[in-house]
C-alpha cells in the first residue's frame, strides 16, 4: 500500500489550527492536572512519586475502583471506537460483537495470573523480574525482547493510526501529529509515574465514556436516522447497494459473516498478546491492593464489552444508511475503501449528523484514546529499561534515586523511539490491518511460557528460552507459507489476508505449549516456588551487601522504610506485605522441640502454607541471598492473607471460564446461521448494547469516586485548609 493511500485526506472537517490547538492544549492541560494531583498526594496523602516503588507500582495501594478504571483506560484503544465503526461498515453488525468478545477474556485471564503472582511473587515490580528469578539471564533477555517488541508495535500502531486520522480530518501533517501525540504524555508520565497514569486514566475514561454515549445517542436520535426502528428500516432499504460478499444473503444484519469471524479470531489472539505480554497490565496488578486485583480487573473486563458493541453498531450501520445521501461529507463522490481503511467512517458520520461541535468532540475522544495507550506503554517500557535492564546489567547497586532518574530518562527515550518507529511504519507502507495481523505472530509465542512460569513448576529453563523462539518461527513459517500457497506470492496484500494471518497466529500461540512440554522432558526438574521470595532479599543485598548499619542502608535506599511506612498507613485497610525474612543460623533455640517446630513450619512452606506466628530473625545480608537455604525463607504474607488470595484465585479462574464459554460459545455461535435480524430483535440487541455503555460509565467512572471517597475527602480538606490559610482566613471563619 502506498503512502498516498495511507495518508488519506479527503474532506477537511476541522481547521489545522484547531487541530494543533487541541493536541497541544489538551496535553498541557493534562500535565497541569497531574502536577497539581502529585502535589496534593505528597502534601496530604503521604504518597511520594519520588520513589521507585511509588513510580513503578504505586506502593501497591490502589483500590478496586481505580484499578478497574486504569485497566479499562489502558484497554480502551482507538480501535474499539474509531475502527469498530469502520469494521462494522465493512462487514456488518457481527464485527462489533466479535470485537467486544475479543476484549474481555484477556482481562479476566490477567486477573487470575495477577493474583497468582501476588501469592508466589509478592514483591515483583515487573513480569520480567519473575522470569529472571526462575530462568536466569538468557531467559530474561528473551522475554525482554518479546515484551519490548509487543509494546513498541502496539504503541506505534496506535500513534500511526491516530496521526493518519488527524491528518485525514484536519490536514495536519502526520509527522507533526506523530510528534505531538506523545509529547504531553511524556511530561505527566515522567513526573508522576504509575500513580499519575492511574489518575489520568480515570480522567481519560470518564471523558471518553461521556463522549461515546453522546455520539451513540445523538446519531441514533437524529432525524436522518430516526431511532432504532428508523436505522433498521434504512439499512434494509439500502440492502442492494450495501451488499457484503461473504455474509448471509450479503446482509449487514446477520451474524453469519465469514470475514467477520476470521477477523474476530485474529483479534482475539492479538489482544491476548497485548495484555499478557504487556508489562503495564502486570504492573497495574502489582499496584493494586490484595483484595482489589480480581474484582478490579473483572469489573473492567465486563465494562469494556459495551464500547465497541454499542458504538460500532450504531455508527457503522448509520454510515451505511447515509453514505450515499447529500448530508454525507464525501457526497457526491463515492466513499472509497481507502477512506474506510483510514478510519474515516466515524468522523464523517459525526460531521454529517452532529456537525462541527461533534468533530471537536471526536478530536477530544481521539486524544483520550491515544494518550491512555501511550502513557501505559511508557510506564511499562521505562520499568523494563530501568529495573530489568539498568539495575540488572548496568548498575546492580543503583540507589532508589538513581533508579527513578533512569526511569524518567527511559520515558523520554521511549517517546522519541516510538515516534521514530511510527514514522518508519508510515513511510514503509504498513497499515493498521497488516500490523494487526503481524503482531499476534510476533507476540503470541511468549504467552503460554510466561503463564507456565507461574502455573507449572515443571517448565525447565531450556523450555522457557527455546519455546517462544521456536513458536515465533513456526507461526512466521505458517503465515508466509499459507499466503504463498493460497495466493501464489508473498507481499503486503497477501500477508494481510485473513486466513494466512489466522493460521499463523494459531501456530504462534499453540506451538510453544507443545515445545515447552517436549523440551521439559529433557532433564526435567521441579521448581520450588519459594525461590521467588528471594526477589526482595536480592534487592536488599544489591543495595548493601556488606553492612548491617541501618543508617548506611537508609542512605543507600529508602525502599525498606517506604514499605514499612506503607504497611503502617494501610494497616486498617489492606496492608502491604511485610518483608520476607529468612531464619539465620544465629537464631538460638532453647530445645530440640523448638527446632522441630521450625522444621515443621518449613515443611508447610513447601506446600504453600504459612504459619501466622512463625519465629522470625533479623535479616543479615552479609551472604548472598542465593546462598540462603530455602527452608530458612519465610513467606511475607500471613496465612489469613494467603487464604484470601487463594479464594480470589479460584474466583478469578471460575470467572475466566464463565466469560470464555459465554462470549465464545453460548452467545455468538447460535447466531452464526442463516438468519437476518428482525426489527424487534435488532432493536433489543442495540438497546442492550447502549445500556451496557451506561453500565460501563457507572463501573469505571462513578464507582471509583465512591471507592476512593476517603482519600478524596482527605485531599479536599487539605487543599481547603491550605487555601484558607493562603487567603488569610482563620480556621474558625
Amino acid at each position: 500500500m502506498s503512502q498516498l493511500e495511507l495518508g488519506v485526506h479527503g474532506i477537511t472537517l476541522v481547521p489545522q489550527g484547531t487541530g494543533y490547538g487541541l493536541l497541544i492544549g489538551l496535553g498541557v492541560a493534562f500535565c497541569a492536572v497531574i502536577l497539581v494531583a502529585i502535589k496534593i498526594q505528597r502534601a496530604y496523602l503521604s504518597e511520594d512519586s519520588g520513589t521507585s516503588e511509588m513510580f513503578m507500582v504505586a506502593n501497591r495501594s490502589v483500590g478496586i475502583g481505580l484499578t478497574a478504571s486504569a485497566v479499562f483506560s489502558s484497554w480502551m484503544w482507538i480501535n474499539e471506537t474509531v475502527f469498530a465503526a469502520a469494521m462494522c461498515y465493512r462487514f456488518g453488525l457481527a464485527v462489533p460483537l466479535w470485537w467486544a468478545t475479543g476484549l474481555c477474556f484477556q482481562i479476566a485471564l490477567m486477573a487470575a495470573l495477577g493474583v497468582l503472582a501476588k501469592i508466589r511473587v509478592p514483591y515483583a515490580h515487573t513480569s520480567l523480574e519473575i522470569i529472571k528469578m526462575r530462568y536466569g539471564r538468557i531467559g530474561h533477555v528473551v522475554f525482554i525482547v518479546l515484551n519490548l517488541t509487543n509494546n513498541v508495535f502496539g504503541c506505534a500502531s496506535m500513534i500511526l493510526t491516530g496521526s493518519q486520522l488527524i491528518y485525514g480530518i484536519s490536514g495536519m501533517h502526520f509527522v507533526a501529529a506523530t510528534v505531538l501525540i506523545p509529547l504531553g504524555v511524556v511530561l505527566y508520565t515522567a513526573v508522576g509515574g504509575l500513580k499519575a497514569t492511574f489518575l489520568t486514566d480515570y480522567i481519560h475514561t470518564t471523558v471518553a465514556l461521556v463522549l461515546i454515549m453522546y455520539f451513540t445517542l445523538s446519531i441514533l436520535t437524529h432525524e436522518a436516522i430516526g431511532g432504532l426502528g428508523g436505522l433498521y428500516d434504512k439499512v434494509v432499504a439500502t440492502a442492494a447497494e450495501n451488499y457484503i460478499p461473504g455474509n448471509f444473503e450479503g446482509s449487514l444484519l446477520t451474524m453469519k459473516s465469514k470475514d467477520a469471524i476470521i477477523w474476530g479470531l485474529i483479534l482475539k489472539f492479538g489482544n491476548l498478546a497485548l495484555v499478557v505480554m504487556d508489562t503495564a497490565f502486570w504492573q497495574k496488578s502489582f499496584a493494586s491492593e490484595v483484595s482489589a486485583t480480581v474484582p478490579g480487573y473483572n469489573l473492567a473486563a465486563i465494562a469494556i464489552f459495551g464500547i465497541p458493541w454499542g458504538l460500532g453498531t450504531v455508527i457503522g450501520l448509520a454510515a451505511r444508511a447515509i453514505h450515499n445521501t447529500p448530508i454525507f461529507p464525501s457526497y457526491p463522490a463515492p466513499f472509497t475503501s481507502a477512506e474506510v481503511n483510514a478510519g474515516l467512517v466515524m468522523p464523517y458520520t459525526v460531521k454529517a449528523l452532529i456537525g462541527d461541535q461533534g468533530i471537536v468532540a471526536f478530536f477530544v475522544l481521539l486524544f483520550m484514546a491515544l494518550t491512555s495507550t501511550v502513557s501505559s506503554s511508557m510506564i511499562a517500557v521505562s520499568s523494563i529499561l530501568s529495573f530489568d535492564v539498568y539495575k540488572n546489567y548496568i548498575n546492580p547497586k543503583a540507589s532508589d534515586k538513581r533508579l527513578l532518574r533512569v526511569s524518567h530518562l527511559a520515558v523520554v527515550g521511549h517517546a522519541i523511539f516510538i515516534t521514530g518507529v511510527s514514522l518508519a511504519l508510515n513511510y514503509g507502507g504498513a497499515d493498521m490491518t497488516w500490523i494487526g495481523y503481524f503482531r499476534p505472530i510476533l507476540s503470541c509465542p511468549g504467552i503460554i511460557p510466561l503463564a507456565l512460569t507461574l502455573c507449572w513448576s515443571g517448565q525447565t529453563r531450556l523450555a522457557a528460552i527455546l519455546s517462544p523462539v521456536l513458536g515465533f518461527f513456526t507461526g512466521l513459517a505458517i503465515w508466509l507459507g499459507t499466503a504463498k500457497a493460497l495466493y501464489g506470492t508473498i507481499n503486503l496484500q497477501t500477508t494481510e489476508a485473513g486466513l494466512p494471518a489466522l493460521y499463523g497466529a494459531c501456530g504462534s500461540f499453540f506451538s510453544p505449549a507443545l515445545y515447552s512440554v517436549l523440551i521439559s522432558t529433557y532433564k526435567p526438574y521441579k521448581f520450588d516456588w519459594r525461590e521467588f521470595l528471594r526477589i526482595e532479599l536480592a534487592d536488599e543485598f544489591r543495595i548493601d551487601p556488606d553492612s548491617e548499619s541501618s543508617a548506611e542502608r537508609s542512605e543507600e535506599s529508602s525502599i525498606s522504610d517506604e514499605k514499612k511506612d506503607l504497611s503502617a498507613k494501610n494497616d486498617e485497610k489492606h496492608p502491604a506485605p511485610p518483608k520476607p525474612v529468612y531464619l539465620t543460623g544465629e537464631v538460638q533455640t532453647s530445645s530440640s522441640e523448638e527446632v522441630t517446630k521450625v522444621s515443621s513450619h518449613n515443611a508447610k512452606l513447601a506446600t504453600g502454607d504459612t504459619e501466622k506466628n512463625s519465629p522470625k530473625a533479623t535479616v543479615s545480608p552479609r551472604n548472598s541471598p542465593a546462598a540462603i537455604p530455602l527452608d530458612q525463607i519465610q513467606h511475607p504474607f500471613s496465612e489469613e492473607t494467603l487464604k484470601e488470595l487463594r479464594k480470589w484465585y479460584r474466583i478469578a479462574w471460575a470467572f475466566f471460564i464463565f466469560i470464555v464459554l459465554v462470549t465464545f460459545v453460548a452467545w455468538p455461535m447460535p447466531l452464526y446461521r442463516d438468519y437476518i435480524f428482525t426489527k424487534p430483535f435488532f432493536s433489543g440487541w442495540t438497546t442492550v448494547a447502549i445500556a451496557w455503555q451506561f453500565f460501563s460509565f457507572l463501573a469505571v467512572a462513578v464507582y471509583p469516586l465512591y471507592d476512593g471517597r476517603h482519600e478524596i475527602a482527605k485531599g479536599t480538606r487539605g487543599v481547603w485548609k491550605a487555601a484558607r490559610g493562603y487567603f488569610g482566613k482563620s480556621s474558625s471563619a
